[in-house]
């Protein structure tokens, strides 16, 4: 079991290492452009699938309550909460849509759409990427394995270097914190 754990600690430090020494400049870009849409009033829209949604939720309760700083509330959503939201738009267009039809009824021009999915080439995150896109929505990915389909539907795509989910989504988290960090700096 040792060796398990040492293994386990090691390919994450190793992610982790790989993941800034190739994506610094990505997620610099990434804080940046939430950091703008906060700035505006424009809200911030996050989904997921399975691990991916409640990183998106986590990510977004951070936003709406606060990270490390008292600030004020700034607003953001995650569109993988409204189980009747969810439900009705799986049963009436299909799962594929799920995220597509409430970005389409929730977001605005100037928004921050952020798109997790570690194979990068999940559907229903896909298709609510290229609403955002259509809305005028800056459109940002959270995925990994080369990014997959996602690369040709986000402005920015911080795709973490590795094939191991859960080395993705650690990966992932740790972003959302840094975002979230550089949101308490400014505000």
């Amino acid at each position: 079991m040792t060796e398990k754990i040492d293994s386990v600690f090691q390919d994450h430090i190793e992610v982790a290492q790989a993941t800034l020494a190739q994506l610094k400049g990505t997620i610099e870009k990434v804080c940046q452009v939430v950091i703008d849409c906060s700035k505006r009033g424009n809200k911030v829209l996050l989904f997921g699938n399975g691990g991916s949604a409640a990183d998106a939720q986590h990510i977004a309760a951070e936003f709406v309550g606060r990270f490390v700083k008292e600030r004020r509330s700034l607003p953001a959503i995650a569109l993988t909460t409204d189980t009747s939201a969810i439900t009705a738009i799986a049963n009436d267009y299909g799962y594929e849509r799920v995220f597509e039809r409430q970005v389409a009824g929730l977001a605005v021009k100037g928004d921050v759409i952020i798109g997790l999915s570690s194979s990068g080439n999940s559907l229903s995150v896909i298709n609510g990427l290229i609403k955002g896109r259509e809305l005028g929505c800056k459109t940002i990915g959270l995925s990994g394995q080369r990014g997959g389909n996602m690369n040709q539907h986000c402005d920015l795509n911080i795709v973490i270097p590795s094939n191991t989910t859960a080395r993705i989504q650690e990966m992932h988290i740790l972003i959302g914190h840094i975002i979230c960090e550089t949101i308490d700096d400014v505000f």
